[in-house]
């Protein structure tokens, strides 16, 4: 009998690429939509995952790692001083703005860290150093982000607000879907930009033909150079009035993380304490849950199902269709209902394994691509990898349910008709 289902199968090769097509687009939809996702929800958290601390002290206002208010240096101190901390650091995440050499500006997510801290640092540093930071005005960026930075090599530059922005450093895979392009400075670098403010300049003339003025803002186009012969102020340290946005904390060996976390809450009006677990699980909730992407995503993947089925069953159907004979034949020879549902669902396996390995590795390629060229993390994992197997086999063994219906119905006198 499986024979008769290769032979089917094989037998007209137009039609079978035509659903082989349809199964890899099929397949490729339901697979780049479920990376995408999972890509998403896993860079949300990079910079998570990229400290080493035990705890996250933000505001208890915070909605997710971007969107939270300011709280002041001062607790960073007062934190130290809790029973159980053995190291506490400063944060600071915020979305000033970039201007490259040419005037152009892009939104950027600032972090500002201690250079020589120890419980965040940048993760896979290509070129340079994080101890480069403790230079004034100096940043790290991402390779990925290179064309959106308008830089090539380190010593490259622009500003940040109105401030000079000298590249130190390079980092790769620091890169996430739901943020601005990253720029790593010292907090006290990250401080005075944030206080700087963007300088521009109102330029207004008047139109021909026209009453009143025309007034535009226009950005300076200093270049770094222009920028560092400004000699802007050397930053200066922080202070307990500064503001910064979360305070990293490294508990003594054997802490009761959740015991120290109320004790921090108490010490530390206004503030909300998470684990490190617990501060990814947030955020990971926030965009899947409070956000309309994961029913975005999800719809794109139903649609390549549906797709799927309604063309392997089409092309099942035709199959079952053109070779009523041939099943008559066999009912007629005393072949079971059972024996020729088998045959049917044979063709749906071989359709679903030859559809699902080409599109399979175009995807790992297309993730590849896009990870490298992108920096887009499409995450496929072994188990992502065997769930929409599991899912094309369902799809091809249930579209030809609509061809079991139309050979169930043969009669195998059709065999000894003219």
């Amino acid at each position: 009998m499986a024979s008769i289902a290769r032979k089917n199968l094989f037998e007209d090769i137009p039609r079978f690429l035509v659903a082989q097509a349809g199964i890899m687009f099929a397949v490729s939809l339901v697979t780049i939509q479920t990376g995408i996702f999972s890509g998403f929800t896993r860079t949300s958290t990079n910079l998570i995952d990229a400290s080493s601390a035990d705890i996250w002290v933000a505001s208890e206002a915070m909605g997710h790692l971007d969107l939270t208010l300011p709280i002041p240096v001062s607790h960073v101190v007062q934190a130290q001083q809790v029973a159980g901390v053995e190291r506490a650091e400063a944060l600071i995440i915020k979305n000033p703005i970039w201007r490259d050499t040419s005037g152009k500006i892009e939104p950027v997510r600032l972090i500002g860290l201690d250079p020589q801290g120890e419980l965040f640092k940048p993760e896979n540093i290509t070129q340079g150093s994080v101890q480069a930071l403790s230079e004034p005005y100096t940043v790290i960026v991402d390779e990925t982000d290179l064309e959106t930075f308008n830089v090539q090599q380190i010593g490259d530059g622009g500003e940040l607000n109105s401030l000079p922005a000298k590249v130190v450093g390079f980092t790769k895979g620091n890169h996430s879907i739901t943020a601005n392009a990253f720029i790593f400075s010292s907090l006290e670098s990250a401080n005075a930009y944030l206080n700087s403010g963007i300088s521009s300049n109102l330029y207004c003339k008047s139109q021909k033909g026209s009453e009143g003025l025309t007034c535009t803002t226009t950005y300076s186009k200093s270049s770094p150079t222009e920028a560092s012969q400004a000699s802007p102020p050397v930053p200066k340290p922080l202070v307990g009035t500064d503001l910064i946005t979360y305070i990293l904390i490294q508990a003594n060996p054997g802490q009761d993380l959740q015991k120290l976390k109320q004790q921090l809450e108490i010490a530390l009006p206004n503030t909300r304490a998470y684990t490190q677990a617990e501060m990814t699980a947030w955020n990971q909730n926030y965009w899947q849950e409070r956000t309309g992407v994961g029913f975005v995503l999800g719809l794109g993947a139903v649609v390549g199902v549906i797709v799927g089925v309604v063309i392997v069953g089409q092309i099942l159907y035709s199959s079952v269709s053109t070779h009523l004979k041939e099943f008559g034949t066999l009912k007629a020879m005393g072949a079971s209902d059972w024996i020729i549902y088998g045959v049917i669902v044979e063709q749906a396996l071989w359709m679903a394994v030859l559809g699902y390995l080409p599109s399979m590795a175009l995807c790992l390629a297309l993730g590849a691509w896009a990870a490298t060229t992108q920096g887009i993390l499409i995450l496929i994992t072994p188990m992502t990898a065997i769930a929409v197997f599991g899912l094309t086999v369902a799809m091809c063994v249930g579209s030809s349910i609509f061809a079991i219906q139309r050979v169930t119905r043969v009669d195998p006198a059709i065999v000894f008709k003219a």
